[in-house]
């Protein structure tokens, strides 16, 4: 190990500077004192290579899992410097959310062949990072667990679905059924699901046709059903209209009197004989006894 390496060096480097100055003492020869120099600076770099082992760097959004011959601490490192065991070793994992895509065909419940786009949006759970370490071939939980379960959890949940409901809303509910299994199963393995979006959901050509009529059938029958609705509308609007005028001829047939006309037409009679206009007033010759006046223009 390197720290082991780095260790034997400094070690090696201090002897020899220790040798070197006592030859320097004995013999007062140059040589020995800048062979002392070099076996300083050597000793001093390799000393400080030493003690950098003792510290490690986490970088940002991963957490380290410390593994000391085969024993792996419970307790992961967080992001930042931390102190170690030299001899241990450090093994990093990401815990930032990452996409995992898939392309597959599956079966509908009525055993027709769907074409699936679906995306799976996850993370590692920072404590179970030595977990993951210690019961995962090589901590690679992505391709051993997260991908086969991701794909057989499609197959089953779609397998639960019309085909037909997957062109409307369903297929949001098909998502969360998706998230909610495989977060059921990996979940246990220190795997988060966060979410998991369908991109595209393909279906046969015949049975997308065999929808889109069935729905323009149904804007076409809406849209006569709208038409009907406005006409009988209108319809009752001009009865009650007709209805209104004919009471009001009724209300008005009903107050005029005989006696009412004839003193209206001496009240005209009396307006026109008081105007400058000329004419000519007979009186008595109309009917009920009403004069005549004739205009002399």
């Amino acid at each position: 190990m390197l720290f082991i390496l780095t260790f034997l060096i400094a070690i090696g480097a201090f002897l020899s500077w220790r040798s070197a100055r006592q030859k320097v003492v004995q013999e007062n020869n140059p040589l020995y004192a800048r062979s002392a120099g070099l076996a300083a600076a050597v000793g001093v770099f390799f000393l400080l290579a030493t003690i950098a082992q003792a510290f490690t760097v986490i970088p940002a959004g991963h957490v380290g899992v410390v593994n000391f011959f085969g024993i792996v601490s419970p307790r992961t490192l967080p992001a930042g410097i931390n102190i170690v065991n030299p001899l241990a070793n450090v093994i990093k994992f990401s815990i930032q959310t990452k996409e995992l895509k898939e392309n597959m065909q599956v079966l509908s419940k009525e055993g027709l062949t769907i074409g699936l786009e679906i995306s799976a949006l996850y993370r590692l759970d920072p404590d179970s990072a030595a977990r993951v370490y210690q019961t995962i071939s090589g901590g690679d939980y992505e391709e051993i667990v997260l991908k086969p379960q991701f794909r057989s959890v499609s197959r089953a949940v779609t397998a639960s679905f019309q085909a037909s409901a997957l062109y409307s809303s369903e297929r949001e509910r098909l998502g969360e059924n998706i998230q909610q299994e495989l977060s059921r199963i990996v979940g246990a393995r220190g795997i988060i699901i966060e979410s998991t979006p369908l991109r595209n959901v393909g279906l046969p050509s015949q049975l997308t046709e065999a929808i889109e009529q069935k729905q323009r059938a149904d804007q076409e029958s809406q849209r006569m059903e709208f038409i009907l609705t406005k006409e009988k509308q209108e319809a009752d609007r001009k009865r009650i209209e007709a209805q209104g005028i004919a009471d009001f001829q009724k209300i008005v047939a009903a107050g005029i009197s005989e006696q009412l006309l004839r003193w209206k037409g001496i009240e005209a009679t009396e307006k026109l004989a008081a105007s400058n206009n000329a004419k000519v007033v007979i009186v008595g010759a109309g009917k009920d006894g009403l004069p005549i006046i004739l205009d002399t223009k």
